[in-house]
């Protein structure tokens, strides 16, 4: 029997935990809460604090990486690859994977040895407490096969990709090169040239990629990437090589110390081979020291024309009837001009002389008393339509756009009006040069020269269209322009003359300005023709820088000819009896070249 006090206490305490009990299930339920609305908060964390630890959980364990998509091949019009694409390789080791030491440091030192790798410093490598070393960085694709087989746990063979071309040093210079790029989303880029005019298109675009860096997982799929386009040049790989091989043995000839070759078709501005010397091989243009090596002088370098400027001065004078094809004029081998005195290259009066002898002649008081017929403000302006002191807008990246300064520059005096007309004072480029000159192959029109044919985006195909920039002069001034060129080839210059063939043409012998006047005993020596001359199917300019033999007619215009004999094989042109035979019968040659 409970005592009385006893029952009294544990009603107490009963009483008590009653009055305690709801706070307890209160805080137990709030708790519940608390872990529960914790429990979903965890599940749906912030886009920003699941990205912490994401980056957080995945440091030590995966590795972005910039994808690059494949960027497009470069082909010739025959589809040749100029330019393509393969992969170095760089081989490392993760030490704690790999149980021989000794055995996998001889095997691997063995295959890396040409790449100064020696047993030594591999064994230690694979000793080391570092989680992954690189032993050789790049190494070719057949060397990095050869590891592969060796099948050792542990080492790691990374692809890089590289820039491949084919060809070697042919069409460097035009072609340009690949490079790392630090500064744009691509990890390399193109330069100079055709890679880097084209950039965009033949990039595609760059994806982010995440990688694991546990040895023991599967590789993930590669994140899918957007192809560049491919390019269709109209260059044409064996014009390109004859180009390059003949100016290669014309340098050597005659101690010049570079020069250039241009082959263009002028009906549509195609140039079918553009090279200079000295050049150098993309695939390794990090071995260049000279970054002007690395440019292309048919584009970006401007040099004094000399007498082949006397074309366009005539066909300006002949196009504003300043003067006609039958006028004379006496000369007395020399003229006095804004203060300068004008003499001929030999110092040599002519007397009597008529317009077609002053190209024959290359008569600079001839080319003169053009300039002084004309006045300054009709001679620059048809010297600016021929695109003399512009850029072509040719496609190829580094073009500079030439030197010719006009009343009213602070450079400019009359003296300049004598001078520009027979190719002094003005600078020019190759290309510039040789676009003019085509004018007078095209009937008066000046094409837009270009260097692609095509774009290939997958199964499209974009062909590029010719481009009429102006016409220059008209079509009979044109035809009068080039009978005197032929005639200067005949007369003047038999050095360029091809068997079977009429070769319209003029030589230009300038010499070389410094800031202290003229280098003496130099000279830049120029030919440009074109040929057939009354249904030309191709423009070939040569020059060639310092040589020993001075004269353009003695040096520039053999290289001509020797370059013409060989293209109007590698062209097909029929020489001028059975060209004209055909025409007689009412074919004709102009399509030929255009359909190869």
């Amino acid at each position: 029997m409970v005592a009385p006090y006893e029952r009294h206490q544990r009603t107490t305490q009963q009483d008590s935990l009653r009055q305690r009990l709801p706070v307890v299930i209160g805080l137990i339920v709030v708790a519940a809460l608390y872990l529960l609305i914790r429990l979903i908060t965890f599940q749906y964390q912030p886009t920003f604090v699941t990205s912490y630890y994401d980056r957080l959980a995945n440091l030590n364990y995966t590795d972005n990486e910039r994808v690059a998509s494949s960027r497009g091949v470069v082909y010739d019009r025959h589809g040749n690859p100029l330019a393509s694409n393969t992969f170095d390789y760089e081989i490392g080791v993760s030490p704690s994977l790999i149980a021989d030491a000794q055995g996998a440091s001889t095997r691997l030192a063995s295959a890396l040895s040409d790449y100064g790798v020696t047993e030594v410093e591999v064994l230690n490598a694979v000793r080391s407490d570092s989680p992954w070393i690189s032993l050789a960085n790049p190494v070719p694709p057949d060397v990095a096969q050869e590891v592969r087989e060796m099948d050792l746990l542990g080492v790691v063979i990374d692809s890089r990709p590289k820039r491949l071309y084919p060809q070697g040093t042919l069409g460097a210079q035009l072609l340009g090169f690949v490079a790392g790029d630090e500064t744009s989303l691509q990890p390399f880029r193109g330069y100079n040239g055709v890679e880097g005019y084209y950039e965009n298109e033949l990039a595609g675009r760059v994806r982010d990629q995440t990688t694991s860096l546990i040895p023991f997982d599967l590789p993930t799929q590669r994140a899918a990437t957007d192809r560049g386009s491919d390019l269709v040049l109209t260059i044409d790989r064996d014009i390109q090589f004859l180009v390059e091989s003949e100016l290669q043995f014309s340098i050597a000839e005659s101690g010049a110390t570079g020069g250039t070759v241009i082959v263009m078709q002028p009906r549509t501005g195609e140039i079918l081979a553009m090279a200079s010397q000295p050049s150098y091989d993309p695939n390794a243009f990090f071995e260049i020291n000279d970054p002007e090596l690395l440019k292309n002088p048919a584009i970006s370098n401007e040099y004094e024309p000399g007498s082949v400027m006397k074309v366009l001065t005539m066909a300006a004078a002949l196009d504003i009837a300043a003067v006609a094809p039958e006028d004379t004029y006496v000369d007395n081998g020399v003229l006095e001009v804004g203060g300068i005195s004008v003499y001929n290259s030999d110092r040599r009066a002519r007397g009597v002389v008529n317009m077609e002898q002053v190209l024959v002649q290359s008569l600079n008081v001839g080319a003169t008393y053009l300039s002084l017929q004309m006045g300054p403000n009709d001679f620059y302006t048809k010297m600016d339509d021929f695109g003399i002191g512009r850029a072509t807008g040719i496609d190829l990246e580094g073009e500079a756009i030439g030197t010719m300064y006009t009343p009213g520059d602070e450079n400019w005096s009359e003296s300049n009006l004598a001078t520009n007309s027979f190719g002094q004072g003005v600078a020019v480029t190759p290309l510039q040069m040789i676009t003019a000159v085509s004018a007078l192959a095209n009937d008066g029109l000046i094409m837009q020269p270009h260097i692609v044919h095509q774009f290939v985006d997958g199964s499209r195909v974009y062909p590029s269209q010719p481009s009429t920039l102006k016409r220059a002069v008209s079509r009979e001034t044109a035809e009068l322009v080039t009978q005197m060129m032929v005639q200067t080839v005949e007369e003047g210059v038999p050095a360029a003359q091809v068997p079977g063939y009429t070769v319209a043409g003029k030589t230009g012998t300038a010499e070389i300005p410094t800031p202290l006047g003229y280098e003496p005993d130099s000279s830049i020596v120029t030919f440009v023709g074109f040929f057939p001359a009354d249904d030309p199917q191709a423009a070939v300019l040569v020059k060639l820088d310092r040589p020993a033999g001075y004269w353009g007619s003695v040096v520039a215009a053999p290289m001509f000819a020797r370059l013409a004999q060989q293209l109007v094989i590698l062209m097909e042109i029929p020489n001028d009896d059975i060209r004209r035979g055909l025409q007689a019968e009412g074919g004709s040659v102009n399509d030929v070249w255009s359909q190869n």
